[in-house]
């Protein structure tokens, strides 16, 4: 199984509106944490995440969560 490429060794804080949006899994996105189909040819797939409504949300960037997609500090193991 391949390893994600780490964006960064520490999550990004944003609020964000209602809707669906697609979390980079494989860190090679220009525009983290969002996926920007960088993936496309890997073993990589983006995961979608909905909010019901407008939130502040804390999201990984060092691909190494287990509570995808945010971050649950892992990034302090690495």
């Amino acid at each position: 199984m391949a390893k994600p490429t780490i964006a960064a060794k520490k999550p990004m804080t944003l609020e964000l509106e209602a809707g669906d949006y697609f979390w980079c899994a494989c860190g090679k996105s220009a525009d983290q944490p969002f996926c920007d189909g960088s993936h496309k040819g890997t073993e990589f797939k983006p995961q979608k995440f909905t909010l019901e409504e407008k939130k502040k949300v804390t999201l990984c960037l060092c691909k190494h969560t287990q509570d995808v997609p945010f971050c649950d500090g892992s990034h302090a193991k690495l």
